[in-house]
């Protein structure tokens, strides 16, 4: 694999630019690897990687039912933080976000990550003292974050307006070094580096059967043949129950669609990320121009990937009460990714029933941030059969009622 440089930009052009290589290898599948992962999105690339990387395990096979990155990975609002309340949750967090400051030097691939920080609004009393607690908390945690004023609100995001009379602006909490990354070179550039260390990335290929024998896992039936495989991570999102069966286990997780839509490119005028929590939307700007704006999830379970028009109402109405500037604007694109919620609002990154079997999943709405994170603990977890990032996680806290409850804590899992 040729190293990007700006010499090798210099050189290329002189050439015609005749001279690049595929990123990625788009091989045949063989019939046995050490290990399967199912998944192509973010976190199945940076486990894969880090398998390689960490652990020196790189007969591994990336399997995806459609194109590298198509789901969750292109479909979210690239925001990254790693202040939250619960400890298991900080760690992984903000192991992910310290990965994300050096990762396009380690994959040699620009994955745009822009430390632009991010402000989590108090719009009520009462988060006013869930944030004062939040960075007490954060303080404890090694994470770097504080509770800022409004007028220091004002100062960062001068288009904000702090006395709208249903969410006036009480404060915020601010992570400095938090920001967003570009979603679709961060699998990239993972699945870049899995093929140059001899992995394969395998697309199209869609299991339909998950094989045991004696308790083990010995293969997966795909729709491009049997493939035999020593160990198995599913690491599917939203289809995460759906594996799971084939697999004969279930899970505590439902399917719903979470949304966002962009609007029309306009000059700069925000240069960090803001969630309004009280009101479930958060907006950035693009390099494009455009402004990101999330939402909420649907209230019923679904697979579809297409927004609802009531979210979209809900969001924009109370967003422009804050930001009155949107109120001109168009709507470019909407769309919508298929989360896995958890009971508690936390991931499950653990051991399964069938042994040589894994699951990294119920990220729900704040995925694209854990990629780093999740896939150093997941492709710890699988090659020595423990992580100390991963351990909380575990699917037996369900039955022993040990909750990592973020919901509850911050009032968002995003």
């Amino acid at each position: 694999m040729k190293r990007y440089s700006v010499f090798a930009i210099a050189r290329e052009a002189l050439r015609q630019h005749a001279g690049w290589e595929r990123a990625w290898a788009s091989p045949s599948p063989r019939a046995r690897y050490d290990v399967v992962i199912v998944g192509a999105g973010g976190h199945g690339l940076a486990t894969a990687y880090y398998l390689g990387k960490n652990h020196g395990i790189t007969n591994v096979a990336v399997l995806d039912k459609g194109w590298l990155g198509g789901g969750n990975t292109g479909r979210n609002t690239t925001i990254i933080r790693s202040n939250y309340l619960q400890d298991p949750s900080a760690a992984i967090y903000e192991k992910s976000r310290a990965l994300y400051e050096t990762l396009s030097q380690d994959l040699n691939y620009n994955i745009m990550f822009s430390p632009r920080g991010v402000m989590m609004l108090a719009q009520t009393e009462h988060e006013v003292r869930g944030y004062l607690r939040t960075e007490r908390a954060n303080a404890l945690q090694g994470v770097d974050t504080r509770f800022i004023t409004p007028r220091e609100v004002k100062r960062l995001v001068p288009i904000i307006r702090l006395d709208g009379p249903r969410y006036p602006v009480l404060g915020a909490l601010w992570q400095e070094r938090a920001g967003t990354a570009r979603h679709d070179a961060v699998a990239w550039g993972y699945a870049r580096a899995c093929s140059a260390m001899g992995m394969h990335i395998i697309q199209n290929c869609a299991v339909t059967g998950v094989e045991s024998a004696g308790g083990q896992v010995t293969a997966v039936h795909t729709t491009q043949g049997s493939i035999g495989c020593g160990k198995l991570g599913i690491v599917v999102a939203g289809h995460s129950g759906a594996l799971a069966d084939m697999a004969g286990f279930r899970l505590p997780v439902e399917s719903v669609a979470l949304q966002a839509l962009v609007s029309e490119p306009i000059k700069p005028c925000m240069d960090v990320v803001v969630m309004a929590n009280t009101v479930h939307g958060y907006m950035s700007q693009s390099d494009k121009g455009e402004m990101v704006i999330g939402g909420g999830a649907d209230h019923f379970n679904n697979y579809t990937q297409r927004g609802s028009w009531q979210h979209v109402e809900e969001t924009v109405r109370a967003l422009v009460e804050t930001f009155p500037m949107l109120s001109r604007l168009k709507m470019l694109r909407q769309w919508g990714g298929i989360v896995d919620m958890t009971g508690d609002r936390s991931p499950i990154i653990s051991k399964t029933p069938l042994s040589g079997c894994f699951i990294n999943c119920g990220w729900g709405t704040g995925g694209f941030k854990a990629i780093p994170g999740s896939g150093w603990a997941m492709a710890e977890l699988m090659a020595k059969g423990e992580s100390p990032l991963a351990e909380a996680f575990s699917l037996t806290r369900f039955r022993e009622g040990r909750f990592i409850d973020e919901s509850v804590a911050a009032g968002v899992a995003h």
